[in-house]
């Protein structure tokens, strides 16, 4: 909608709902909206949401695809789990232990019934795996033909899913002030309840795409994993926060980190730099 209205010469803004809420007066109709929208608008310090290309919305379309299609695969595999503990039986946690179910079965004597429930949620297992392996793949050549997607990549611990998410996220960058906004939309920052002139920072707000936040937090993790094979001024500073604080915060740290990294490549047009530690400059 936004684009077709853009397309007849208007200035089109977008507001997130949630700042519209406060001006409503009254009990919701169509007028009340309205005047609401309007007064919201002519806030100057209003945030306004910058509408998506099309490419944009269809690569995030497919992610969300996706990320379907992962959750229900987790589904189907707990499921899978659940059925067998039942029959005493307990599996390790993994996917290739449910990969090879039908020798599992075979080993133990089960109700035939309940067999072909296994066997039919082990062939939803597979289906699912192959339309993820395939949007997968899609989402790699779609990133080939992106060089936002290309220099996203070189950031250490980021994949072609997460490059390809931030890459469509994110588009030219302007329409954050700075990273740390592009951090706090995504959730990555402190909460803040203070009042009275004292400042208190609760966890992290945990707003915006939690996809995208969430494979921030993954390629952290990963980051930290061969932490002993890493160099450069973000593993110094990942190793001295790992030296005070918990791995858990470390990781939503450094996933914040890396989201600021994310937002200066994009609007600075640059490739990222290992640069080097500062105990051995």
């Amino acid at each position: 909608m936004a684009r077709k209205i853009g397309a007849f010469g208007h200035i089109v803004k977008l507001i997130s709902p949630h700042f519209v809420r406060p001006f409503v007066k009254s009990n919701k109709n169509d007028f009340v909206d309205a005047e609401a929208i309007c007064e919201a608008a002519s806030r100057p310090s209003m945030r306004f949401v910058t509408p998506k290309t099309e490419s944009q919305q269809t690569l995030l379309a497919l992610h969300r695809v996706r990320q379907a299609f992962v959750r229900d695969r987790v589904r189907t595999t707990n499921q899978m789990h659940g059925f067998l503990l039942e029959f005493g039986i307990s599996l390790p946690v993994g996917h290739a232990v449910v990969k090879r179910l039908p020798s599992v079965l075979a080993e133990h004597p089960l109700p035939p019934r309940l067999v072909l429930i296994l066997e039919q949620l082990h062939a939803h297992f597979k289906y699912l795996s192959e339309q993820i392996r395939a949007i997968e793949k899609e989402i790699e050549r779609q990133l080939a033909d992106d060089p936002i997607g290309q220099r996203l990549l070189t950031i250490p611990g980021v994949g072609p899913v997460t490059a390809s998410l931030l890459a469509s996220e994110l588009g030219d960058g302007k329409q954050y002030r700075c990273s740390r906004d592009f951090s706090a939309s995504v959730g990555l920052v402190p909460r803040q309840y203070s009042t009275g002139g004292r400042s208190n920072l609760l966890g992290i707000s945990k707003r915006g795409d939690k996809n995208l936040r969430h494979l921030l937090v993954q390629c952290a993790r990963a980051f930290m994993l061969r932490l002993d094979k890493q160099h450069g001024r973000i593993a110094d500073w990942t190793r001295a926060m790992l030296a005070r604080r918990h791995s858990s915060v470390v990781a939503c740290a450094l996933a914040s980190k890396l989201a600021r990294v994310a937002w200066a490549m994009v609007t600075h047009d640059a490739v990222f730099e290992r640069q080097a530690s500062v105990t051995g400059a």
